[in-house]
């Protein structure tokens, strides 16, 4: 029900607006942010001073410390409270290692920590916007339920004091009451306006908040930047293995096998070519064919690896080669100024040999296209089909494998493949010249 009040449409969107659990859930969170950011503030401001007073002497530094333990402290809080309440989901920051053990080697690496000063200054400048979200947020929610109910509750004024109804203005002269049914229906309709708007000026109070916990909070972005990079080094170093077991496993079970085979065969002709040169001819006829097909073999070995042509002939030849050896007929169009670095050549080559064996093996096309262009400083490729579609970029899918491998390299793979449709699969490159 949440997702769906903000992502419908029309009128209903707004009527279901001040009902749903996700304006509900953002205004508990504005509401108890104040007396939580009052005691941040308190407690921050207090430390840091103290602290800041005491450097004189040795104390300041561990009460700077503990300070700033006590504001990460506060930082899990609030991380938790987004969310549960706020739906944001934010990795919680390194923690803090001291190169050498020992308290003054704890305190130190807490001192020259960003991340936990981030959360000091988190813990100051969150309590004046806790302040005014929670005032605007009360008194939109307080006076738009309040004039919107407005005809059930007026009579209390008559009926309990000396008044007709809600005194809005009074002077010396004249005073105003909300006792008629024209004001009264007017009341109503401010208050069902209030009362309406109040969910969108509770949600853009809340995104506010939703910037500050995950700007200060959560980690620096030279930190994911840094664990980005830790869990690409590891898709490479996991991709290259997997590329050396399959090297080995087919010289082993290919080549290897056939020259192993090709050495006995010719062994025997040897001892035959006295007895039964005939049959040593023939023996060794047919060990000519397996040396033909071992070096076949190699070379299509090679060529996975990284074939000549690439190397040679840049990758307009290269592609075309491949689309060649494609069950279906490819058209190739290269379009390139200049030839990118050999390591991004190479994975655009095969992304597009991997794109084309999914077209042989599963598209059941008719016809396929290769596109590649340069736009910026990025190297695009297009691959398209006109077979069946369905295919996705699903866990464990050779898509999701290539996606990584992409992703590596700062990469982008997007799959458009409707039922029916046919495929389009469009991968992204950094441009790195030569």
């Amino acid at each position: 029900m949440d997702s769906g009040v903000y992502g419908a449409s029309g009128f209903g969107r707004v009527v279901r607006a001040p009902f749903a659990g996700r304006t509900w859930r953002e205004f508990g969170y504005l509401l108890l942010g104040l007396p939580l950011s009052t005691l941040y503030f308190s407690l921050a401001i207090a430390g840091v001073s103290l602290g800041a007073g005491l450097l004189v002497t040795f104390l300041g530094v561990p009460v700077l410390a503990g300070v700033l333990a006590m504001c990460r402290g506060f930082g899990r809080v609030e991380r938790a409270r987004a969310r549960g309440m706020l739906g944001v989901g934010i990795a919680e920051p390194a923690p803090i290692r001291a190169e050498k053990g020992g308290a003054i080697a704890g305190m130190a690496a807490l001192l020259k920590s960003g991340s936990a000063w981030r959360h000091v200054l988190y813990s100051v400048i969150h309590f004046p916007w806790a302040v005014f979200a929670f005032c605007v947020a009360l008194t939109f929610w307080a006076y738009g339920w309040a004039m919107l109910l407005y005809p059930l509750w007026f009579w209390v004024f008559p009926a309990f004091t000396d008044q007709p109804g809600l005194q809005v203005f009074q002077n010396d002269d004249y005073s105003l009451y909300l006792d008629s049914p024209l004001a009264i229906a007017v009341t109503c309709a401010i208050g069902l306006a209030f009362t309406l708007a109040t969910p969108w000026v509770v949600r853009a109070l809340a995104t506010v908040d939703r910037v500050l916990v995950s700007g200060l909070l959560g980690p620096s972005r030279l930190a994911h930047r840094v664990s980005e990079l830790e869990s690409d080094r590891g898709v490479v170093v996991d991709t290259a293995a997997a590329d050396l077991r399959r090297i080995e496993r087919d010289l082993h079970d290919g080549a290897q096998a056939r020259l192993v085979a090709l050495a006995m065969d010719l062994g025997l002709a040897k001892e035959k070519l006295t007895e039964d040169p005939r049959a040593a001819a023939r023996m060794v006829d047919e060990a000519h064919g397996e040396v033909k097909i071992a070096l076949q073999e190699l070379r299509d070995l090679a060529r996975g690896i990284h074939p000549a042509v690439l190397t040679d002939r840049g990758l307009d030849a290269a592609l075309s080669s491949v689309a060649s050896r494609c069950a279906v007929p490819v058209r190739v169009a290269v379009d390139l100024p200049s030839r990118p670095a050999a390591a991004i050549e190479g994975i655009a080559y095969f992304t597009v040999s991997e794109l084309l064996q999914n077209v042989s093996k599963h598209a059941k096309a008719r016809t396929a296209g290769v596109d590649v262009w340069k736009s910026g400083e990025r190297l695009l490729i297009q691959v398209a089909d006109d077979g069946v579609g369905g295919a996705g970029v699903a866990a464990g899918s050779g898509l999701a494998g290539l996606a990584e491998r992409l992703d590596a390299v700062d990469g982008v793979l997007v799959v458009d493949s409707p039922a029916g449709g046919g495929t389009t699969v469009t991968a992204e490159l950094p441009w790195r010249a030569v």
